[in-house]
């Protein structure tokens, strides 16, 4: 009881810190020192004459919607004498991982400047400044020649990491289980069962309302989507972040998505917000990294390549551009296992003093980045508030799908959930799979990587990030592949090599996401 206490005071506190420092707390400073000119506060009772001013105003809802937005990526409480790098990982080995991965991800940057002889960053001359400004909303127009450059990494490249990962503490003598013998990922992890999902995702029930199956056309609208969007339209009057959350398990509106998930992420455009994106883009105009020819060379690779998303170019590439100069962006990696990497002013290497942060938001791109941005160039048309939906939704969700870590949302964790429902529920699929040399993880990596941007299409993705949005978590997404695999089944009996596999694979743009998560969460004998 005591250490519940202390872990919540400490949270509190924790909390408390990083409003503070936000523009809403000086914003609700200003409105209490105004409402103190108002003949219905009285002196004998100011504190809650004041929070009964906040109430009828709106202003105690943003708060709590703040508070709640921050608890929804704060960590779990560790113990007070922990250091601070067990809040970034708990396990050593895995903070061991990923620190070897980064040193990997370095070396391939580092050797590509030698070899091209481009510096990290330069100023650009000023002709070139002006010539960027004026095709600042063209610049899917712009030709520059990439083909020495290349993608500092691949999902494959990162696959290949994690199936090496092992546990020190485990020796090679120890009797693996069923489960560990025959799976790529060889950590011993906690993931959900099926009844533990079931419970988790009790709202995706064959007995609740979806969007995404029960609006339908076979499904008269009075029954379910009339009602579900009344209901949303409520939500968005109330502002209400937790309401939204919960609502969105069922699916969102087209005409409301937007809407809710700016409120389930605490986005809105104020002017500051807006100036700030504008000094961002002041400073990709000023200055030319090497990370914005990868930016550059993987929007060519995949999202203009994509039939969805190819009118969007320019758009990625000012979102892009912008997000590797937020330095903002840095203070994700407290709760994150990966560390931002760190250059040095030349001939000072190794003095802290003269060590920056590079690039200036600590993430370096890799191939397919792109793919996070994208889909929400269909919800959000004004630049400024497409970027900060982005980066809360990377900041909260999409950094744990390319670093190594024991979260149950992190990308090693997916990968075990995905192969132990398959070989738990669909083992003779899974052997077959493996003896042909086509293990499904192999195929399923890349969809789960880029939360399967690219693989769905645009209005089932956007159900599925609902779905994200909704139980702030990304474990869905091993539900779905196992779906995917489970749906395919009997094509999947017949092949006899991977590359017949991922054949019968390859094509995920005509699946219905919602009923492939509902037959196989609750229509799976368990």
């Amino acid at each position: 009881m005591l250490q519940e206490e202390s872990d919540l005071s400490l949270i509190i506190a924790q909390i408390v810190q990083k409003l503070k420092g936000s523009n809403l707390y000086a914003q609700l400073e200003r409105q209490a020192w105004a409402c103190l000119q108002r003949p219905e506060i009285k002196l004998e009772s100011l504190k809650e004459d004041i929070k009964e001013f906040f109430k009828i105003s709106g202003w105690e809802k943003k708060l709590q919607n703040a508070v709640y937005s921050e608890l929804s990526v704060f960590p779990l409480p560790s113990h007070a004498a922990a250091p601070p790098e067990h809040l970034k990982e708990p396990l050593v080995y895995m903070r061991k991982a990923q620190g070897s991965w980064e040193k990997r991800i370095l070396k391939s940057l580092n050797s590509m400047c030698t070899e091209l002889s481009i510096p990290l960053a330069r100023k650009r001359p000023v002709g070139e400044q002006k010539e960027l400004l004026n095709k600042w909303n063209e610049m899917g127009t712009d030709e520059p020649d990439l083909s020495l450059f290349r993608p500092v990494y691949a999902p494959k490249d990162f696959l290949e990491v994690l199936i090496n990962l092992r546990n020190p503490n485990y020796e090679n003598g120890d009797s693996l289980s069923f489960r560990t013998h025959l799976g790529l990922i060889q950590v011993p992890l906690k993931v959900k069962d099926i009844p533990e999902l079931k419970e988790f995702f009790v709202e995706l029930g064959l007995t609740t309302g979806q969007l995404g199956i029960d609006d339908s056309t076979q499904v008269p609208p009075e029954l379910f989507e009339n009602e579900h969007v009344r209901i949303g339209q409520k939500v968005l009057a109330e502002q209400d972040g937790a309401a939204a959350q919960q609502y969105i398990r069922q699916g969102s509106p087209t005409a409301l998505r937007a809407d809710l998930w700016a409120l389930i992420l605490n986005i809105s455009s104020q002017p500051e917000d807006i100036l700030y994106y504008e000094q961002l883009k002041t400073n990709v105009i000023q200055h030319d990294l090497l990370v914005d020819s990868l930016i550059y060379k993987d929007v060519k690779l995949t999202a203009s390549n994509d039939d969805y998303y190819f009118v969007f170019e320019d758009y990625l590439y000012q979102v892009l551009l912008c997000f590797s100069r937020d330095t903002s962006v840095l203070g994700h990696f407290a709760y994150n296992s990966a560390s931002p990497p760190k250059s040095y002013i030349r001939g000072k290497l190794g003095l802290e003093e003269y060590a920056v942060f590079y690039p200036p938001n600590g993430v370096i791109p890799f191939h397919g980045f792109s793919m996070y941005v994208a889909p929400l160039c269909f919800l959000y048309h004004e630049p400024s508030k497409l970027y900060q939906i982005f980066r809360e939704m990377y900041v909260r969700f999409f950094f744990r799908l390319h670093s190594i870590s024991s979260h149950p949302s992190g990308i090693v964790s997916l990968c075990l959930l995905f192969e132990t429902l398959l070989q738990t529920h669909l083992p003779q699929l899974f052997y077959h799979l493996r003896e042909i040399g086509a293990q499904p993880l192999r195929i399923s990596f890349k969809w789960m990587v880029r939360a399967f941007s690219g693989y769905l299409a645009t209005d089932q993705l956007l159900l599925l990030w609902d779905r994200i949005l909704g139980y702030n978590s990304l474990e869905i997404l091993a539900v779905l592949a196992a779906a995917v695999f489970a749906f395919r089944a009997v094509n999947l009996m017949e092949v006899t090599s991977l590359a017949a596999a991922e054949a019968v694979l390859a094509d995920l743009s005509t699946l219905k996401v919602m009923p492939l998560l509902q037959i196989f969460l609750f229509a799976t004998v368990t």
